[in-house]
C-alpha cells in the first residue's frame, strides 16, 4: 500500500460512512412520522422508540442499502478524482487502470467483511429486540399460512397435518403413520388419524389430544382397526414447530439459523427454502459489495461536463437495479420456481457482466 493506496482508501471509507449515516437518518425520520401515532396509541415509551427500535434498526437498515450507499459512495470519490484531472495523472505516470483500483479493492473487501459480520452475528441480535418491539407494538404476533404439512417427529414416524390454528394451538385433519424401511422398500406399519389434534399443556403433563381417533395397524397383510373418541399421546412435535414468528429468519444468527435448517430437514418441514435463502444471501451479499464497487469506479472514472450528476443518477440507478434483482429473486425462491442459491446468486452474476462490459468499453 502506497501514499496514493492509503489517500483513495480514506476517502472511499469514509464517504461510505458518511453516506449510511445520512441515508439511514433519513429513513428514520421518515419511519418516525409514518409510526408516531402508534407509539402515542400504543404508549410506547420514548426509551423503548430510541434504543430498542430505532438504535437496531439502523444496522438493518444500514445493509439493506449497502448496494446504494457503495455505489454512491464510489462514485462521489471516483468523480471527484475524475473532475480534478487526478486520474489522467495515475494513468499518465504509468499505472494501469487495475493498478488504480487496487485500493477499492481493499476498501471493498473490509466493508464486506464488515458486512458479513453484521449480517452473521450483530444485525440477527439487533434484529431480536426490534421485531419484538414491532410484534408488540406496530405488528401481530404470531402467523401461520402454511397448509399440508408434513413432519418428521421420530424416528420411523411421519406426522400430517391439513392446517393448524396457532391462536388455539389446534390442527385439523391429522395423520401420525409408521413406516418401517427395509430392503424391498418402505412398509407402512400403524396408521392413526384424527379428525382434531389439540395441544394440552397442565398438570398432567404436554401432550396432543385427538378426538375421534382412527387406528389401524398392518400385520402379515392383515389389518386392525381401533376407534375411539379421545386419546392423548406425546409426540417430538411441540406448537411452535406450526408457529412462523413475524421475520424470524433474520433474527437467527450464522450458527442459530444453520442448525435451525437442520432442525426443520430433519423433521421434514416444508419452509426450509426461506431459511435456506437468507443463509445463502448472507454468504453471498458481501461479494455484491466488491462487484458493485468495480462497477462504481468504472462509470465514474471519466470526467464529466457538468459534474457528478449523470454519474450520480447512473449508479443510483443501477443500485436500485440489483436490489430489485434481488428482491425478484427472493420471491421466485419463495414460490418455488427457481432454486435458492440461484436466486442469491444471480444479481452478482448479472452485474459480474454488467461490470466486465463497462470495463472492457472503458477508454483507458
Amino acid at each position: 500500500m502506497k501514499k496514493l493506496d492509503w489517500y483513495i482508501l480514506k476517502k472511499y471509507i469514509v464517504t461510505y460512512i458518511y453516506t449510511v449515516l445520512v441515508l439511514v437518518t433519513i429513513i428514520c425520520v421518515i419511519d418516525f412520522t409514518e409510526n408516531h401515532d402508534d407509539f402515542v396509541q400504543k404508549e410506547a415509551s420514548y426509551r423503548e422508540v430510541l434504543f430498542d427500535y430505532y438504535l437496531n434498526l439502523y444496522p438493518y437498515f444500514a445493509n439493506f442499502l449497502s448496494p446504494i450507499t457503495i455505489f454512491i459512495a464510489t462514485i462521489m470519490v471516483t468523480s471527484r478524482l475524475a473532475a480534478h484531472t487526478e486520474i489522467i495523472a495515475m494513468l499518465s505516470s504509468g499505472m494501469s487502470f487495475l493498478r488504480i483500483m487496487f485500493p477499492y479493492f481493499i476498501g471493498a473487501i473490509i466493508v464486506g467483511g464488515m458486512t458479513f459480520l453484521l449480517l452473521g452475528w450483530v444485525i440477527p441480535s439487533a434484529n431480536k429486540t426490534r421485531v419484538s418491539f414491532e410484534l408488540k407494538y406496530l405488528k401481530g404476533g404470531f402467523l401461520y399460512a402454511d397448509r399440508d404439512v408434513h413432519m418428521k417427529v421420530g424416528d420411523d414416524l411421519y406426522a400430517y397435518m391439513k392446517s393448524f390454528n396457532a391462536e388455539v394451538n389446534q390442527g385439523r385433519d391429522f395423520t401420525l403413520e409408521r413406516i418401517e424401511f427395509t430392503p424391498e422398500g418402505p412398509v407402512l406399519k400403524e396408521r392413526l388419524t384424527s379428525s382434531r389434534v389439540v395441544w394440552r399443556s397442565d398438570s398432567l403433563g404436554d401432550r396432543w389430544n385427538m378426538a375421534r381417533y382412527t387406528k389401524r395397524t398392518f400385520e402379515e397383510g392383515k389389518q386392525y382397526i381401533t376407534k375411539g373418541s379421545d386419546l392423548d399421546t406425546t409426540l417430538a412435535m411441540q406448537p411452535e414447530d406450526f408457529k412462523t414468528e413475524l421475520n424470524k429468519k433474520i433474527t437467527l444468527s450464522l450458527p442459530e439459523l444453520v442448525s435451525y435448517i437442520k432442525v426443520l430437514t430433519e423433521k421434514g418441514a416444508s419452509d426450509t427454502r426461506v431459511y435456506k435463502l437468507e443463509l445463502y444471501n448472507r454468504y453471498t451479499y458481501p461479494f455484491a459489495i466488491i462487484i458493485l464497487t468495480v462497477i462504481g469506479v468504472v462509470v465514474s472514472a471519466q470526467k464529466k461536463r457538468g459534474g457528478i450528476g449523470y454519474q450520480l443518477v447512473l449508479g443510483f440507478g443501477l443500485a436500485l437495479v440489483f436490489i430489485l434483482l434481488v428482491q425478484i429473486g427472493v420471491k421466485f425462491a419463495e414460490t418455488n420456481v427457481i432454486n435458492p442459491l440461484a436466486s442469491v446468486l444471480m444479481p452478482n452474476i448479472i452485474f459480474t457482466i454488467i461490470g466486465i462490459f463497462l470495463y472492457k468499453i472503458l477508454p483507458k
